[in-house]
């Protein structure tokens, strides 16, 4: 009995890291479903510009000017009653961030106007990123995906 217990025991202990790596990819897999669900967001959003759907400025790029108004909605040109066109129910999680930070706060912005090796936040939000310090188990920085 004892021996059978110890051999449970052994087998549970060298189970544990394949459970918290599986845990581990599946954080990384809702990372890269929630930053796919903002970007398609963001391109509807430039989409809808170019079809003369969102109102924009003569010197504006045509993307969000932040991110609260893909769930906030803006008003569609097209119709007679300026309903409001909704690009997202909600914002996604960064499961690798701070539980505390709200969805707003927890993604790192791009602007169109900043370059791809050293984004900014600006009048528009081209893209978002991770703003987690820890790398995939692609090797590649969270804040790279």
């Amino acid at each position: 009995m004892v021996v059978v217990v110890a051999i449970v025991g052994i087998l549970a202990s060298a189970a544990i890291p394949f459970i918290r790596y599986g845990e581990h990819r599946l954080k990384e897999r809702e990372l890269r479903q929630s930053l796919r669900e903002i970007r398609t967001a963001i391109d509807a959003y430039r989409k809808a510009t170019e079809d003369g759907r969102i109102a924009r400025k003569v010197d504006a790029t045509g993307y969000p000017p932040e991110l609260a108004a893909l769930t906030e909605g803006v008003a569609d040109a097209k119709t007679p009653d300026a309903r409001k066109i909704y690009f997202l129910r909600r914002i996604p999680r960064d499961p690798f961030a701070v539980a505390e930070l709200s969805p707003k706060k927890m993604w790192g912005l791009r602007s169109y106007a900043s370059p791809p090796d050293a984004p900014k936040a600006g009048d528009d939000v081209f893209d978002v990123y991770s703003l987690s310090t820890g790398t995939g188990s692609n090797g590649v920085p969270y804040r790279d995906w």
